[in-house]
């Protein structure tokens, strides 16, 4: 298989899971609801201890973008992607570099020199996880870093961009200077919504990037939330995704594809207006480990696709197809020896 060039770039929070298998009991004492994604508040601040402590938690390198990447390398060539963000200059920063490498995943992080790498707090009960993270160095990223040479370069060499929308409450600068170049350059800017609160909360930020979205992915609940914020009044995830779809957009010469997951229910595209259905690969309950990671590698398989020139049908099978691994897998990894698509 030829190399590839560095084709996709991913832009988001490196960030190091603390995994337990908890209880209600503990999502009660954090005020944690399954199934959900926040920032850690002082409150919060104890949780990480409490797992490792006391509910034999184990590390994984985690942040949705980095999941996605490497999920995106696990399909793609050798050298097709990079991954960009920031970490501490501690053990943790090492560890998420090493698991990268191993990966086959590049990466181009800033150091920072007081602030540890961030972490996130997964509490896995049955088959819900419930995501608290503390961004710490993740929080730090800017646009100055970006805008280095020997960073830049790596835009400038990319054909496919993808940011994580968690990314939307650290640096809106880095974001638009990519979209702007993607828009400019005619090249695909891929976008995730990756939890409610950033529609809720980060409206704005996530209003101004918009515009620039060739291709928007999310699952039932942040379209709901993206729903909400935004005065859409159908709570049908179809048709919240063509209001989407038909937005204002910068690059006229594309047009905007919207993908929702549905967890084991159809997943839905939309381009400009032309809606279809993809059902998903089913999968027996006993064969699941935990979902944490199913949207990162779902997306990851889905980029992959779409740096591959695979149509809409394809990429969508290949992103269920990587989500069905990973699911199977601790956390969000996929497996080893590495296994090859093949279609549904």
């Amino acid at each position: 298989m030829a190399k590839g060039n560095f084709e996709l770039l991913a832009l988001e929070n490196p960030l190091l899971d603390i995994q337990g298998v908890g209880d209600e009991k503990l999502l009660e004492k954090y005020g944690l609801k399954a199934d959900d994604a926040i920032l850690a508040e002082e409150k919060h601040q104890g949780l990480f201890e409490d797992l490792i402590q006391n509910y034999n938690a184990v590390l994984i390198a985690g942040g949705a973008a980095q999941n996605s990447a490497r999920g995106a390398q696990y399909i793609l060539p050798e050298d097709s992607t990079v991954y960009i963000g920031c970490v501490g200059k501690d053990k943790y920063g090492q560890t998420l570099e090493d698991i990268n490498k191993k990966a086959g995943v590049k990466t181009v992080y800033r150091y920072d020199e007081k602030a540890p790498t961030g972490r996130c707090g997964v509490v896995i009960t049955g088959h819900h996880r419930s995501l608290c993270t503390d961004l710490a160095a993740a929080n730090l990223y800017n646009v100055d870093h970006l805008k280095q040479p020997e960073v830049w370069k790596y835009v400038e060499g990319a054909k496919f961009f993808y940011v994580g929308g968690y990314h939307l409450t650290v640096s809106v600068p880095a974001i638009l200077a990519i979209a702007e170049h993607a828009a400019a350059n005619n090249k695909t800017f891929v976008l995730n919504l990756s939890a409610p609160f950033i529609s809720q909360f980060f409206k704005d930020q996530l209003d101004s990037v918009l515009p620039y979205v060739d291709i928007l992915i999310g699952n039932e609940s942040e379209a709901a939330a993206y729903a909400e914020s935004h005065d859409i009044a159908s709570k049908d995830v179809k048709e919240i995704a063509k209001e989407i779809a038909k937005l204002p957009k910068k690059n006229s010469k594309k047009e905007r594809t919207v993908v929702f997951t549905q967890g084991t229910d159809a997943t839905i595209t939309v381009t400009g207006s032309e809606a279809a259905e993809y059902p998903v690969h089913a999968i027996s309950a006993d064969k699941i480990n935990d979902t944490n990671g199913a949207g990162d590698a779902f997306a990851g398989g889905f980029l992959a696709g779409i740096v591959s020139g695979d149509n809409l049908k394809t990429a969508v099978d290949k992103g269920q197809w990587l989500a069905k691994l990973s699911i199977q897998e601790l956390g969000p990894s996929y497996p080893e020896p590495k296994q090859t698509y093949t279609s549904s």
